[in-house]
């Protein structure tokens, strides 16, 4: 690679870092605290859709994707956990797993443009990040 790979601002700016994969830095979605959220973004420049990564890649990415998921599942015991590459406001590739229960507040519809954002607090935010990051330590999402 020649260029160098920089997160999109808005990314930046909306999420947390949780841990750097292989493939994908893990995000956490700060910017709404009623579902948890993880983004997933390849650190591949210029990558906009999931078809323009090199085959190991997808295939990495794939992995990634079903052990961002099955931390959730661990953690939070959702009912489904929906996952999208949508990247309509940011094209900067990166995937969205969330997970889902029968009683969040717009089940069972999409989440994208139901509700007004809800950030988290400092102090939940500290705890959702170290809830993650005690479960990675402890390899709860690896199948």
């Amino acid at each position: 690679m020649t260029e160098d790979f920089v997160l999109h601002q808005q990314l930046a700016a909306d999420t947390v870092w949780i841990a750097d994969w292989p493939l994908s830095s893990l995000l956490l979605m700060r910017a709404e605290r009623r579902w948890p959220w993880l983004i997933l973004v390849p650190r591949r420049p210029g990558k906009r859709e999931i078809a323009d990564l090199e085959r190991a890649d997808r295939a990495l990415l794939i992995e990634e994707i079903a052990d961002a998921t099955r931390l959730l599942q661990v953690l939070y015991d959702p009912l489904k956990v929906n996952v999208a590459a949508l990247g309509n406001s940011v094209s900067q590739l990166h995937v969205h797993v969330i997970a889902r229960t029968r009683d969040d507040p717009v089940w069972p519809k999409p989440i994208w443009g139901q509700l007004p954002a809800e950030p988290y607090e400092a102090s939940e935010l500290e705890t959702r990040l170290a809830q993650l990051r005690h479960a990675l330590t402890a390899g709860r999402h690896k199948g």
